[in-house]
């Protein structure tokens, strides 16, 4: 290994890091070749392997700072003065000072001098001509405004970055969706019709990001009849994946930056096959490895745990099913009825919230110190009840499982005790009677419910300890079941997972695992 080499040649290391390992690099290279410092970089990084993201200063130089990536994000900021540079990962680090911005590419090689002169080319020394970006976030929006944490406050944005993510793209008069970065041409034919004949779509994801992708396997399946994969993108890239010809891949991630996505575009992109990306971040590495997609626009989200992206995504997808399906299976009825669904959503959101919070909050003092927890759904909120649980473990460390509910029979049943709390996400549609005696056996055997379900449902007031009750969404046509229920479900899951959190003394903003 280079450090083992290094080590040979008399250098010594303080730590274990591989950024030590690449300064004592460029060190050597700068002794044994006579290269100036900005070329003894470039030559450094030919010879590693691996993701990076990095930046370098020579401390007997500090007149030019040097910045390379691979796999991993890097950009360059322009000040207001010419000779004004910042290098880092992350956008809202300067956006104080500046919203000019260049995003480097993989294998892509950056120079600033004190002087004002930069340069971005390649690790080979071909110059690039980039392209200079415009930030489109605010500093308010990266504040807390007035919340403890940045989590709740995202919670709280909600009705807000789904109506952002919904502006500009329904025409209400004709009930009609219009997205327009998919109104592109891939070789030659348009995207939409690539989507609209592909035999299969497969979606790439991981963690909040892969639940909300399976709330839109359903709604794809739905309303525009297009088989639809969902794989966790860290299983794909290191897989054999059948990739037939037409088949269309979605890459979803909030930041844009997740490796393991990235890594599946660019292994979908070798095949020859249309890749698509659903982000949130504008410039990042899958919006630009990707032939067309759609932005979110759900605002920086600073909490580590996912919130208004998970909407925003669920979001974006409806619209995505809904722009597939009017152009094949959905009747204009049923396109005016969806849409009006959509219109008031982010009404029926802040609704919900003005209304709830102090009964989750109560709900969630009687579970601070609970060891275990479940939570359950059927259809399109299976995968709430696994956001949930995702939610729960990442912010409070409490062990939780979320579980198809028409699976609890088969094992899970048998692991119910006394006092085990367990969510069970209960509306009046197709499977709520099912749901329902799923309920009565669990509490038979000792377990503890809490359902949410529609408002001024009071059936199951006396068979939960609970009831959380959501605004009444209207249900016609075969798939409303299906349909905006997931955006509404997951907000009291996301709440009761930041109150336990907050009780038992956790920092929600920075889980343990990450912080």
């Amino acid at each position: 290994t280079l450090r083992k080499q290094l080590k040979q040649k008399g250098y010594s290391f303080t730590s274990e890091t591989d950024t030590e390992v690449m300064a004592v690099l460029v060190e050597d290279i700068m002794k044994t070749t006579g290269k100036d410092f900005v070329e003894s970089v470039r030559l450094s990084l030919t010879m590693v392997a691996g993701a990076y993201g990095l930046v370098f200063i020579d401390q007997d130089n500090p007149d030019v700072i040097v910045g390379a990536k691979v796999g991993s994000p890097l950009l360059i900021a322009f000040g207001e003065e010419n000779n004004e540079f910042f290098i880092g990962s992350d956008a809202s680090a300067f956006l104080e000072y500046t919203k000019k911005v260049v995003y480097l590419n993989d294998g892509e090689f950056v120079e600033a001098h004190r002087d004002g002169k930069w340069m971005v080319s390649t690790l080979k020394g071909t110059q690039v001509v980039p392209e200079i970006a415009q930030l489109e976030i605010t500093l308010n929006s990266l504040e807390k405004g007035g919340y403890p944490y940045f989590m709740l406050k995202e919670i709280m944005e909600q009705p807000t970055s789904i109506a952002n993510c919904l502006r500009g793209r329904i025409n209400y008069s004709d009930h009609r969706v219009r997205l327009g970065g998919l109104e592109k041409s891939w070789n030659g034919i348009s995207v939409l019709d690539c989507i609209l004949n592909a035999p299969r779509i497969i979606i790439v994801a991981c963690g909040t990001s892969f639940h909300a992708s399976l709330v839109g396997k359903y709604f794809i399946e739905n309303f525009a009849k297009i088989p639809v994969q969902v794989e966790y993108a860290s299983e794909f890239r290191y897989r054999n994946p059948v990739l037939e010809e037409g088949c269309v891949l979605i890459a979803v991630s909030q930041s844009g930056e997740t490796a393991d996505t990235l890594a599946a575009v660019k292994m979908a992109s070798e095949n020859k096959i249309l890749c698509l990306g659903l982000v949130n971040t504008v410039g990042s590495s899958i919006s630009r490895a990707t032939d067309a997609g759609v932005y979110l626009h759900a605002g920086p989200e600073i909490g580590v745990a996912s919130t208004k992206a998970f909407t925003a995504q669920v979001a974006v997808f409806a619209l995505i099913a809904l722009y597939l399906g009017q152009e094949s299976v959905l009747s204009k009825n049923e396109m005016k009825e969806y849409i009006s669904q959509l219109e008031i959503l982010p009404k029926t959101v802040s609704l919900f919230l003005e209304k709830s919070l102090v009964n989750i909050e109560k709900v969630s003092n009687c579970f601070r110190y609970a060891q275990n927890f479940l939570f359950l759904g059927r259809g399109s909120n299976y995968p709430v009840a696994l956001e949930g649980a995702l939610k729960l473990k990442e912010l409070s460390y409490i062990h939780a499982e979320g579980y198809h509910a028409s699976e609890v029979r088969h094992g899970l049943i048998a692991l119910v005790q006394d006092q085990l709390p367990a969510v069970f996400i209960a509306m009046k549609n197709s499977e709520y009677s099912q749901t329902v005696a799923n309920i009565q056996e669990f509490v038979g055997r000792g377990g503890v419910a809490i359902a949410i379900t529609d408002e001024n449902n009071d059936e199951l007031n006396e068979l939960c300890e609970f009831v959380i009750e959501l605004p009444h969404v209207q249900q016609s046509y075969s798939h409303s079941n299906t349909f905006l229920l997931p955006l509404l479900t997951v907000i009291p899951l996301q709440l009761l997972s930041y109150h336990i959190a907050v009780l038992r003394g956790c920092n929600v903003d920075k889980p343990r695992p990450r912080s």
